[in-house]
């Protein structure tokens, strides 16, 4: 019976270790204001790339104006670079972080 309790502890341990090990591997694209870019030209921008709704792009990019950036997009850096380097692409600056 030890040996069962010991093997379900070990189990939950290494569990937790791989599921924070994943989470530690989570990224934010964040991108940033400028007195450059249009509240249209992000928008737009944040639909056709980062795939929002229009009231998800529209509340981020007034989180943009208002507080200087907001993050768009969470995931892994191979999942975001694409993304970041097309906003980049688009005259945004977004920066993975």
């Amino acid at each position: 019976m030890l040996n069962m309790i010991q093997f379900a502890v070990q189990e939950e341990t290494l569990t937790d270790l791989l599921e924070a090990i994943e989470t530690t591997d989570v990224q934010d694209l964040v991108v940033f204001n400028d007195d450059f870019n249009t509240f249209e030209h992000v928008i737009d921008t944040l639909i056709k790339i980062c795939k929002h709704s229009i009231e998800q792009a529209e509340q981020c990019t007034w989180i943009i104006h208002y507080k200087g950036k907001c993050v768009v997009k969470t995931g892994t850096f191979d999942f975001l670079k694409p993304m970041r380097d097309a906003i980049c692409e688009k005259g945004i600056d977004a920066r993975i972080l």
